[in-house]
């Protein structure tokens, strides 16, 4: 349920139907935008009579909503979410570029990635520490190291760092982390969601390999109820039918959520297709879907890669890429203005 507040109402009124709301034993929310606030209400609102909160001078309206996420909706959010990290920032009709290597491999390694990156504009810089991998005998990660060799590259380049945890108990690892990532296979682990929606940083939350995006929602909700609504969506690709890309890029997923709720959207084209080639074609068509940000891989010697070499950049084609996407972006909003 949401509550509109009439403008200019004073905010006595409203802290004392805050506190009267919280008396029935919902959790509320308050969204605070240019033109109105909004009071979103979680919990059993069967309770709330609608016509008394309808009939109170400071309220315009009441709404119930029948979606069961509750945080991440856009009903209860109208306006953009933008998650802050260091001087990049994503959501809000930005364009953010995030880039390096699936996994970390050597200091040399992800430091010569990183400052390549930056240099062709990426503001925030991602390598797996910990890999979840099908086979228990492909490469794992480098684990403590590889987050240690992360912030090393950060030290040099300044651009704040994205890796994975696959388990609670890695988090006291990831003090100095500036984005969490919590891969497909983990999107329905609720124990690690719950854990990180006690956490005070940034999660960027990937949609699971067969899951919907109600399903993936449910998820960031899970983070958002623990108090950490610092979360990111990321489209990674679906598994369907089809066989000649390893999983198959939902880019309708795109303005679909972004309709359903306020957490910016990325896409991540290196996983969903597999393929080097396809990175540039899925990225451009990403952006002009509407995306707040790309997530890509780049190695500096994809032939030679532990892991996903064949869907990895080289820094010369990330730096062709980058450009081209900053130029659909900067088109799409110049229209956006003339419209």
């Amino acid at each position: 349920m949401i509550v509109l507040i009439k403008k200019d109402s004073r905010q006595e009124e409203i802290n004392k139907l805050i506190h009267w709301l919280e008396s029935l034993h919902l959790q509320v929310h308050v969204s605070e935008g240019v033109l109105q606030t909004i009071l979103g209400l979680v919990g059993d609102t069967s309770r709330v009579d609608i016509d008394l909160v309808r009939s109170m001078e400071i309220v315009e309206d009441v709404k119930r909503i029948q979606e069961p996420y509750k945080n991440a909706n856009r009903k209860f959010h109208p306006e953009d979410t933008v998650v802050e990290v260091n001087s990049a920032k994503i959501g809000g009709g930005g364009l953010t570029l995030i880039a390096g290597p699936c996994s970390v491999e050597s200091a040399e390694q992800i430091c010569a990635v990183a400052r390549s990156v930056k240099a062709s504009g990426a503001t925030c810089l991602r390598g797996g520490a910990f890999k979840p991998r099908s086979s228990p005998y492909s490469f794992q990660g480098l684990g403590k190291e590889g987050i240690e060799l992360l912030l090393i590259a950060k030290k040099e380049t300044g651009l704040p760092i994205v890796t994975e945890v696959m388990d609670p108990s890695q988090l006291p690892l990831f003090d100095e982390v500036d984005i969490i990532q919590v891969g497909a296979r983990n999107m329905q682990n609720f124990e690690l969601l719950r854990e990180l929606g006690r956490q005070r940083k940034p999660v960027l939350l990937k949609r699971g390999l067969s899951s919907t995006l109600e399903e993936l929602l449910m998820s960031a909700e899970y983070i958002m109820a623990g108090g950490n609504e610092q979360v990111i969506l990321c489209e990674r690709g679906i598994r369907t039918f089809e066989t000649s890309t390893r999983n198959t890029l939902d880019l309708s997923a795109v303005p679909m959520l972004k309709q359903l709720t306020h957490l910016p959207v990325v896409i991540d084209p290196s996983h969903s297709t597999g393929i080097s080639r396809l990175v540039r074609p899925m990225s451009l068509a990403a952006v002009a879907a509407g995306a707040d940000g790309l997530m890509i891989e780049v190695h500096n010697n994809p032939a030679c890669a532990l892991c996903d070499g064949p869907q990895s950049l080289t820094p010369a084609a990330f730096d062709e890429l980058a450009r081209t996407a900053r130029l659909i972006h900067a088109t799409l909003q110049a229209g956006k203005e003339f419209s």
